[in-house]
Formats: structure tokens, C-alpha cells, sequence
């Protein structure tokens, strides 16, 4: 059966609005990204056709625009300030993911081969980017058995880290409330609250670059901005030979950009882009199951669970450590580091949701959200929008 181009889209926003539904009515349990990837699957063993994706307009093309933009934006929303002040958070969360591909790259390497391990170890580490950095390298290089490997490991490991992380923010939660209820509020533990209470509120101090009049804040300008940032990335990996990867340099020149007053906060967001460009993004990550038969999901299938157990005890392991050295609770340790298997929104959400489940009164619940999310918040920006990218451009060196 032969479909057109807007057939193709409606196919394709069909199987990921399904995966945003299921997701909502699970509270984030059930990953959005896991429903969508098994649609996607049995369309392509029954009607889709297998360029469905690029037919919609989500092609290769497309996605090289979308990694540029995505990763400079990325940039824009990190707050050195936050990053600083929850600096206990971001050394267990990135220490953690250090543990984990510790685990891989030596106890993993037992069980598997060499490309097996660093096609599956970067995406353990972080998201959709990281993911999608491993697959093109694979298919590059030409090993494009394996390029669905970090596809799937992106899918699967969010499983594991869910229930994972609500256990650990539950007894980390019943401990802050039931030392509240006896003892009132600690000072110590809510010093860095405020992170929280003003994340929302624009940065008003002043900039090397003044900002443009509102009346030029148009899309079209947030996003030309973007992209000649991006070029900038571009042109100095170019001048680095390829030495330095151009996303980590996107993303290093988002955050200097966004600091100096050249790019705006949350860039893509503002300019209405950030969400048709994650949707196309995961599209095309999600094409790449059209090579995928049956016998194959069952092959990949035990090297990811095995790789995903190895990892996430080294994670846990590492970050047990780490956390009790900084005065962390091994459950407050562990549940910073596994930001790194799903991230924004989902660390926002658990947090929530775990935060409301333990408490009584409202006053509790905002007490216990003020300690817990910053740290939830922080941790899993550090793991899943720099440190997973820095890996990724390294791994990519060792294919």
C-alpha cells in the first residue's frame, strides 16, 4: 500500500502522540519513548512502509539541522549559578555514570565484544543525543549491524530506571519528612532551595550583549541566532580537524553565547521550536527500526540487559560512595545518578509525584520537593545533556 507525504507525517505524530498518552496516564512509568518504538516496530513488520520517516519530512537533512540547534539550546538552559550551588548533586550524578561505564567497559567486556559494548555504553550514560551520536557513528564507520544498539539501549534502560528511582526518592522522602515531623525544618538541607523557588525567573543581571527590544524577539531571529552559533561550532571542530567533536563545541558555545546575552534562555522553547524539532528528532531515531526483524530484537536484546544491569551497579556502587563522602544518603546517591536513564521531564515528574505520595499536608510536600528536586533537577542535566554528550564524542573515537 503506497502512502503520500502527509500520510506518511499523520503515521508518524499517530504513533507518537500514542506514546505521549500512555505516558500521562502511566505518570511517566511507562516510558512515551518505549510505546512509540514498539508501534513503530510493528508497523514496519506489517503496513508502514520503511521510509515513512523521511517521507514526513524527518530525513537526514533535517536532522542535521536539528542536532545543531538542539545542542546549542541545550546550552542555553544551563545556569552556572545552579550548576555551582548544586555542585554535590552534579559530582554524584556524573561520578555515577563513571561507574557505570567502568562496569561495561571491563566486567561488560567479558560477556561481549568490543564494538557491542561501546555501541551500547554511551546511550546507558544519557538520551535521545547520545543515542542517536552512537547510531550515525556506527553507520559511518559501517557497522551498521550494531547501529540499532544504542536505539534500543535509549529505549529499554528507562525502564529499569523508574521504579528504581521512585523507591530511592521514597525512603530518601519518608527520611527528610520523618526528621521534619520531630525536629521542624533543616536548614542544612534546604540551603539551596531557592534554586528551586526562582528557576523560573528570568535572569536579570546585566550582559556583555544588552538584550534586543521585545518587539525582536521573534522566532526567526532566536533561530537565526541559534544557527550562527551553531555554524560558529561548526567552523572551530573544522579548524580542530574534527578533533573536538562540533556538538560538544555546540554546546559549549550555548552556555558562553546564552551567558554573554547573544542568545536568550531557553532559546528553542521561546521561539516555538524546541518540541517540533524533539518530535522530528525522535522520528528519525525511531526509523531506524525499520531494519529491524524479529530474530535481530532478540539478539540485541540480551547484550542490553545485561549491560544495563553491569551499569546501572556500577552507578550504584559509585554513587553510594561518593554520596555518603558529600553527606548524601546512599538512596539520595543513587537516585541523582539515574537521572541519567531518562532525564527532563520524567526526573521532574517522578520527583513530583514520589514527593506528593509521601506527604501529609501541603507543607510537607513543598518541604520535601525543596530538597529533593533541585538535586533531581541539576543531577540529571549534568548526566543527560553534557556529561552522555562528552562521552558519546569520545566513544565515537574508540569504534
Amino acid at each position: 500500500m503506497a502512502f503520500n507525504a502527509i500520510q506518511c507525517f499523520l503515521i508518524v505524530m499517530g504513533f507518537l502522540l500514542i506514546g505521549e498518552i500512555v505516558s500521562i496516564k502511566t505518570k511517566a512509568y511507562v516510558p512515551s519513548v518505549f510505546v512509540s518504538a514498539v508501534l513503530f516496530l510493528l508497523g514496519f513488520w506489517t503496513f508502514v512502509p520503511k521510509d515513512v520517516v523521511s517521507q514526513a519530512s524527518f530525513g537526514t537533512n533535517f536532522v542535521q539541522v536539528c542536532m545543531s540547534l538542539i545542542l546549542v539550546h541545550l546550552g542555553t538552559l544551563m545556569s552556572l549559578k545552579k550548576l555551582i550551588e548544586q555542585w554535590k548533586a552534579v559530582v554524584v550524578a556524573v561520578l555515577g555514570i563513571c561507574g557505570t561505564v567502568f562496569m561495561t567497559m571491563t566486567i561488560g567486556r567479558i560477556f561481549f565484544d568490543w564494538h557491542t559494548v561501546v555501541a551500547a555504553t554511551p546511550p546507558l550514560t544519557g538520551g535521545i543525543v547520545a543515542a542517536l551520536l552512537m547510531s550515525e557513528g556506527l553507520k559511518a564507520k559501517g557497522i551498521t549491524t550494531l547501529a540499532i544498539l544504542p536505539i534500543a539501549m535509549f529505549i529499554t534502560h528507562s525502564f529499569f530506571g523508574y521504579p528504581l528511582t521512585s523507591w530511592c526518592l521514597k525512603r530518601e522522602g519518608r527520611r527528610v519528612l520523618d526528621n521534619f515531623r520531630k525536629n521542624g525544618p533543616n536548614q542544612k538541607e534546604i540551603e539551596n532551595s531557592k534554586v528551586l523557588k526562582t528557576e523560573n525567573v528570568e535572569n536579570i543581571k546585566k550582559k556583555l550583549i544588552p538584550p534586543l527590544p521585545e518587539e525582536y524577539h521573534s522566532p526567526v531571529i532566536i533561530l537565526f541566532k541559534v544557527m550562527i552559533v551553531a555554524i560558529l561550532a561548526s567552523f572551530v571542530s573544522n579548524l580542530t580537524g574534527g578533533a573536538i567533536n562540533q556538538y560538544i563545541i555546540c554546546l559549549i558555545f550555548g552556555v558562553i553565547f546564552c551567558e554573554i546575552g547573544f542568545l536568550e534562555e531557553t532559546a528553542l522553547v521561546k521561539a516555538g521550536a524546541f518540541n517540533w524539532l524533539i518530535s522530528g528528532l525522535l522520528a528519525y531515531v525511531f526509523s531506524g527500526l525499520s531494519g529491524v526483524g524479529p530474530g535481530q530484537l532478540v539478539q540485541i536484546l540480551i547484550p542490553i540487559i545485561v549491560l544495563i544491569i553491569l551499569g546501572i551497579f556500577g552507578m550504584f556502587a559509585v554513587s553510594m560512595i561518593i554520596g555518603r563522602f558529600l553527606g548524601f544518603t546512599k538512596e539520595m546517591g543513587f537516585a541523582c545518578a539515574l537521572t541519567s536513564l531518562f532525564g527532563f521531564p520524567a526526573d521532574y515528574i517522578i520527583t513530583n509525584e514520589v514527593c506528593k505520595s509521601v506527604s501529609n499536608t501541603e507543607e510537607e510536600r513543598l518541604y520535601v520537593v525543596d530538597i529533593l528536586l533541585p538535586r533531581m533537577l541539576v543531577g540529571g542535566f549534568a548526566t543527560v545533556s553534557i556529561a552522555s554528550v562528552i562521552i558519546s564524542s569520545i566513544f565515537l573515537k574508540l569504534l
